[in-house]
C-alpha cells in the first residue's frame, strides 16, 4: 500500500498543477499613447466655411472617429469629443493604432516601431489621410517619454518610429509623468472677439 502511495502521491500533484493562463494576456509594461486629431483629408465638404461651421464639422468628425490597436488583447481609453484621444495598456514594440472616420476615412493607421516598455507617447496633432496614413500637424512636437529616477530629463540616444519619422526617447522625472494618464487638450479653435469700450 506504501509503495502505491508514493506512486499517486507525485502523480496527483502533478496532475493539479495550476493550469497556463488561457487567451492573450495583458502586457506587464504598457505603454501610453496620448493625443489629439487635427483633421481629416476630404472632410471639409462644404463651400461655406465659417468657425461655426468648422466647428460643427469638426465635432462631428471627432464623435465618428473609432480607434483600435492591432493584436492588443485589451486597452482602455478612446476619442473625446474635442478630438483627444488616449490609449493605455497598449503593448509595447512594434504597434498599429487604426482609426476610422466614415464615411471620410474608412481606416487610417498610425504605425509606431520599437517603442519601450512603460513609455509615454504623445502624437499631438495627427491628420487622417485618405490613402491610409497619418500624418502629423508638427513633427517636432511628437514626445516619447520613460520615467527614471533623475532630476531633470535627458535624451537617451535611443530613437523610435512614430508615424514614419525617427524621434529620441527621453528619460523623465518620475514625478513629470503623472501626465501620462490625462487626457491631452488639444489647442483651442475658439475665436476671440473685439471687444469695443
Amino acid at each position: 500500500m506504501k509503495r502505491i502511495a508514493v506512486f499517486l502521491i507525485p502523480l496527483t500533484l502533478f496532475a493539479c498543477k495550476p493550469s497556463e493562463p488561457k487567451g492573450p494576456i495583458v502586457s506587464k509594461e504598457p505603454t501610453s499613447i496620448r493625443g489629439w486629431i487635427a483633421d481629416a483629408e476630404g472632410s471639409d465638404n462644404g463651400t461655406f466655411r465659417t468657425v461655426e461651421t468648422e466647428a460643427a464639422r469638426k465635432t462631428a468628425l471627432f464623435q465618428a472617429t473609432s480607434v483600435w490597436v492591432d493584436g492588443a488583447p485589451y486597452v482602455s481609453g478612446g476619442v473625446a469629443e474635442n478630438g483627444s484621444f488616449i490609449l493605455l495598456d497598449v503593448p509595447p514594440g512594434n504597434i498599429t493604432i487604426e482609426f476610422s472616420a466614415p464615411p471620410y476615412i474608412p481606416s487610417a493607421k498610425l504605425v509606431l516601431g520599437n517603442i519601450p516598455g512603460n513609455a509615454d507617447v504623445l502624437v499631438p496633432g495627427i491628420i487622417f489621410k485618405k490613402d491610409g496614413t497619418i500624418g502629423v500637424a508638427d513633427p517636432n512636437a511628437i514626445e516619447v517619454r520613460t520615467a527614471a529616477k533623475i532630476d531633470k530629463p535627458h535624451p537617451t540616444g535611443k530613437k523610435v518610429t512614430v508615424a514614419g519619422l525617427q524621434i529620441p526617447v527621453v528619460e523623465t522625472p518620475l514625478a513629470q509623468m503623472i501626465t501620462r494618464r490625462d487626457w491631452p487638450q488639444p489647442p483651442s479653435t475658439t475665436v476671440r472677439m473685439p471687444t469695443l469700450k
